[in-house]
């Protein structure tokens, strides 16, 4: 009889463990934000959040206002929704509320590394040391070079006024990577291969095949960032996993010339601080997508969009062109493809907007901070609400800040030079007359700001800047519609086509 009381109650306290991981007993406590748990235990809105964020949370801002509480798998998430608090959020100490839990489990998923306590410290220092100031200045110039390489290498080799005919996302992304890849984790020895011009056709083939392989696992990375991977394409992942691992293992990035600070620091910190030669493999790896994922994409649709729209394209030309005959350069036939350097992509205002606004269009990160200990949230309307502690607090700027008709005039258009006034200086934006500090976060907010941003930029800028001084291009169907975004992919990087267009283009002289 004690046998059967004591299994009861193991049985019964199980069971109501269960139903407490399931979230069934969860209730909203007072000053806490409205709590909607869905109807499915655990799971809450998983999936329709997963089939698309943005409509999910616009239904939930319409049905509880700027602050409420959703279940989506396993974990509660407090979305606030109104700008002018997101400074509360962001400024908030890290003690309250944190941005690493999540990213460490994410990149502990997705790459395999798992994050010592350095190493947000190592990152962050690279990155001020080697992306900003004067160390952006040398990158750049590697950049440079990688698209030297890979753009500009046979402009005199083709037949004179022949159109060539490519797909404009594949063919962004393609050269965008690879001119990164190789900037950053430098280029084959000419003395390996023989000669500069076998070292440089090496690279060309390598980081080609590095890309092919690297759009597979970007295809397959929203889904395992969810963990929603079919067994199948979960044993791809991981396949792709190792490929990586040791294309880019510490040996073999040793062996290349002209590695960049960026990488060859932290390696050496990581090393310093007794982290293993297979762990920091595949944090190599991770730097790779955190540094490539986002800026072909992003380059393709800023393409797309000058495309599209005349006015703009000619606009961005005559300044790039303004500043190329500033810097004594010009291009025509017989002469030696451009340099452009840093302080030239500081002078195209327009260019910069132009960026800015594509940004603003596809972007579209989700902002997470961990809520280590109950806190109070002041809103901008002076509501009072308590982050319950163990929870997630949530920002989404793509509906909050940077498609919100209050802000942005006409937010579905893409108006070239909305973000620059007609001296050139940055625009400031508005909402009920108080001025907003967040009127687009692409980059993030706060200490999980984007450490790369800077580079990322000048990489962008580089290409479409090298594109349209040096080609003509044109759309094949100047009539066919911008594409629809890949909504699955929002929260995971910049939103991907999921149609692709086509453009041809020449060499402009």
């Amino acid at each position: 009889m004690v046998l059967w009381v004591v299994l009861l109650c193991t049985l019964v306290s199980s069971l109501l463990g269960g139903l407490y991981v399931l979230g069934v007993f969860r209730r909203q406590r007072p000053n806490e934000p409205p709590l909607d748990k869905g109807t499915i235990p655990w799971l809450g809105y998983l999936l329709e959040f997963r089939k698309d964020s943005s409509e999910f949370l616009k239904r939930m801002q319409s049905k509880h206002g700027d602050v409420f509480t959703v279940l989506i798998g396993g974990y509660y998430f407090t979305f606030v929704m109104d700008p002018f608090s997101f400074g509360a959020i962001v400024k908030e100490s890290r003690s309250k509320l944190d941005f690493t839990t999540s990213a460490t489990q994410l990149v502990v998923q997705v790459f395999g590394y798992k994050p010592i306590e350095a190493t947000h410290s190592i990152v962050h220092t690279s990155s001020i040391k080697h992306l900003m100031g004067d160390g952006l200045t040398v990158l750049t110039q590697a950049t440079m070079e990688s698209f030297r390489k890979l753009l500009l290498f046979n402009l005199s080799s083709g037949e004179k006024g022949v159109w060539q005919e490519e797909n404009l996302f594949h063919y962004c992304y393609n050269i965008v990577f690879r001119a990164g890849y190789l900037a950053l984790y430098g280029t084959e020895p000419p003395q390996g291969a023989g000669s500069q011009e076998k070292a440089e056709e090496q690279d060309r083939l390598h980081s080609s095949q590095l890309f092919q392989e690297f759009r597979k696992y970007d295809r397959l990375f929203p889904r395992l960032a969810y963990a929603l991977l079919p067994p199948k394409d979960k044993r791809e992942a991981e396949r792709l996993k190792r490929h990586f691992w040791n294309v880019l293992s510490v040996k073999k990035v040793w062996q290349k010339d002209n590695i960049s600070g960026w990488i060859s620091d932290q390696d050496k910190l990581l090393a310093e601080n007794g982290v293993p030669e297979y762990m920091r493999e595949r944090f190599m790896f991770m730097l790779l997508w955190a540094s490539q994922g986002n800026t072909g994409p992003t380059a393709f649709w800023l393409l797309l969009y000058l495309l599209k729209h005349p006015e703009a394209l000619k606009a961005v030309r005559d300044e790039v062109d303004k500043v190329l005959k500033e810097s004594g350069q010009e291009v025509k036939a017989g002469s030696p493809p451009v340099t452009v350097t840093r302080d030239m992509l500081n002078q195209t205002p327009l260019l910069d907007s132009a960026l800015e606004e594509t940004l603003r269009l596809v972007a579209a990160p989700i902002l997470v901070r961990a809520v280590l200990e109950d806190t109070s949230l002041r809103t901008s309307r002076g509501t009072e609400f308590t982050l319950r502690r163990g929870d997630r607090v949530a920002l989404f700027p793509h509906i909050s800040v940077q498609m919100n008709p209050e802000i942005h005039e006409e937010p579905h258009k893409f108006k070239y030079d909305r973000f620059v006034n007609p001296d050139g200086s940055r625009r400031d934006f508005y909402r009920n007359g108080k001025k907003l500090k967040f009127v687009s976060m692409p980059w993030g907010a706060g200490v999980s700001t984007c450490p790369g941003r800077f580079f990322a930029t000048a990489e962008m800028k580089l290409f479409v800047f090298l594109m349209l001084s040096h080609f003509d291009v044109e759309l094949v169907d100047g009539e066919e519609e911008i594409p629809a975004i890949d909504i699955s992919r929002w929260g995971f990087g910049t939103m991907q086509p999921v149609r692709d267009v086509r453009f041809r283009h020449r060499p402009r002289f």
